[in-house]
């Protein structure tokens, strides 16, 4: 099912998170995405650590970065998180990070719904769908 289930949010390059040259290290962007798939998650209702609480984890399998421009130490960025896709186990998030109305990285990451004491794979949970129900189109 397609959806389109969009939510941004605002941080900050920290000094740690640069290399010697100044640049954002490339790896701290999957940190970002991870921020905002959290943070989209919980706007829609949805609990990481509630969802453990029930058994349920939601590993990365697929994971695509396109840098297109730097970001510095000190940058305020907007990470736009977008759900676009639930299907059997998986739920696909896509990403674009901006710096004053550029964009400067894209990327989307698939997850997989899996039982935390088997970690076998496991439909999306019902009230997943339905909470994504009034954002869901027909691709």
């Amino acid at each position: 099912m397609g959806i389109d289930f969009k939510h941004e949010i605002t941080l900050r390059v920290r000094y740690g998170e640069t290399d010697q040259m100044g640049y954002c290290y490339y790896g701290r962007y999957a940190e970002y995405f991870e921020v905002g798939r959290v943070e989209t998650m919980r706007k829609l209702g949805i609990s990481y650590k509630k969802l453990e609480e029930e058994g349920i984890m939601l590993p990365v399998s697929e994971l695509t970065i396109k840098y297109l421009s730097p970001v510095f130490y000190d940058n305020e960025l907007t990470i736009c998180t977008t759900i676009t896709k639930i299907s059997g186990a998986r739920i696909t998030f896509e990403y674009t990070i901006n710096h004053e109305g550029k964009i400067t990285t894209t990327g989307h990451t698939t997850l997989v719904f899996v039982n935390s004491q088997t970690m076998k794979p496991i439909a999306v949970p019902e009230k997943i769908i339905h909470l994504l129900q009034p954002y869901s189109f027909e691709k």
